[in-house]
């Protein structure tokens, strides 16, 4: 079965709030076995609402929509589906009681405006929300069955689990889908594109893709089947082909992060991380300690964005910084080795770079980076070119997660 995906709100199409709703949706449906074919966010406008909401019912099996069911002037979902039935509204009581008693349960004001959220398009079910104020509702609409919803994001995911997903079920959804996500790091996306281009080849029985952020590929593999276990098998046999052409680039799966990667080598090693830390500002060890349980591995940062602090605080020779300037490989080997031994740590991981806007010149550009590892095995600094075309927070972002992996592969061997 298809199903399309749309998302009322003017704050979603104004780039105001993200719409985190569609991927939830997306990825319970593909577990039923139902493709998701399209998302569309609609602004709070009544005319467009009602034509994507006739389009999409022409088009699809299932159609769920999520927002604009509150009590407000601009919550025009009821009124719109209404217009694409070509029926009016009308107040059910029983609801609007459902609706007061929720109030009255809380202690909260009635506001009479509240009312309308028991208005529903002549001929809808309403779909009880015992999680919030706004209940939502159900139609046949042209060849799908449609869901309305609310926007907040707990009240959709509730109403989903217990009043959607019954009911199709009930229409005897057949099949299952089953996805795998190998996530890696060290090479572009057009190499790993190559290794594994013919597995991304249409007509197999599994769909791989790629996609990229911030230099973390994620290789995504979807397998659909009649069953779960023939969906996983399928899915994994994929998992299993692309790990291992693709190696050590691959750090983890699903939701794993390079720090969570590197923390788990750290632990069963019983190594200790310090990290030192100049143009990254502690954003290093801030990807440390987002990770449950780094307690065990990540000893200390220190952030010393300044020359003087390079000196007081690790003890960076202020001649190494004189003559060849903050960001240079050999303060970054200074800064890392200065840490190691201070910290009393098994690694340690330093950072020292221009990160702009401004900053830059011809001889050291904005982008320009030197990471050091210093290990009781020695110091390798290596030097980086993230590029003047990238953000602030991006050269700062991609810096660490390349320092993540020098330690990766450092400890991989």
């Amino acid at each position: 079965m298809i199903a399309e995906l749309i998302s009322i709100g003017t704050e979603l199409t104004a780039g105001l709030a993200v719409d985190t709703n569609t991927a939830w949706l997306a990825s319970r449906l593909a577990a039923c076995g139902v493709e998701t074919r399209r998302h569309v966010t609609v602004t709070d406008e009544r005319a467009a609402i009602a034509e994507e909401v006739a389009r999409a019912t022409s088009a699809a099996d299932i159609v769920i929509v999520t927002g604009g069911l509150g009590p407000t002037e601009d919550d025009l979902t009821r009124q719109a589906v209404a217009d694409a039935l070509g029926v009016d509204l009308e107040r059910h009581p029983a609801v609007l009681a459902q609706v007061r008693a929720f109030f009255d349960r809380r202690a909260l004001n009635w506001m009479e405006s509240n009312a309308r959220q028991a208005e529903f398009p002549a001929g809808t079910t309403p779909i009880q929300n015992d999680w919030g104020t706004a209940p939502g509702f159900r139609a046949r609409f042209g060849r799908a069955v449609l869901f309305c919803v609310p926007g907040v994001p707990r009240e959709m995911r509730e109403m989903f689990e217990h009043a959607i997903l019954p009911e199709l079920r009930d229409l005897g959804i057949a099949g299952a889908t089953a996805i795998r996500t190998l996530r890696c790091f060290g090479a572009g996306e057009a190499r790993m594109g190559e290794r594994i281009a013919d597995l991304m080849c249409p007509g197999r029985d599994t769909t791989v893709g790629i996609t990229a952020d911030e230099g973390i590929i994620s290789v995504r593999i979807i397998a659909r089947a009649a069953a779960p276990e023939e969906a996983a098998a399928l899915a994994d046999r994929d998992a299993v082909e692309i790990s291992a052409r693709l190696g050590n680039l691959v750090f983890g799966r699903e939701n794993d992060t390079l720090a969570s990667a590197v923390g788990a080598l750290l632990r069963s090693r019983g190594w200790r991380l310090a990290t030192a830390e100049s143009c990254t500002g502690g954003l290093l060890a801030k990807l440390f300690t987002d990770v449950p349980g780094s307690s065990d591995h990540f000893l200390c940062s220190a952030v010393t964005y300044s020359d003087q602090a390079k000196t007081d605080l690790l003890g960076v020779d202020p001649r190494l910084v004189a003559e060849h300037g903050a960001v240079s490989e050999q303060v970054g080997r200074a800064m890392a080795a200065a840490c190691l031994a201070r910290a009393g740590a098994d690694a340690a991981l330093a950072t020292t770079g221009i990160a702009g806007p401004g900053g830059g010149s011809a001889e050291k550009p904005v982008g320009l980076v030197y990471i050091g590892l210093a290990t009781a095995a020695g110091c390798e600094v290596r030097q980086f070119q993230f590029g003047a075309h990238l953000s602030r927070a991006s050269i700062r972002q991609r810096t660490c997660l390349t320092a993540l992996n020098m330690l990766r592969t450092r400890l991989l061997g």
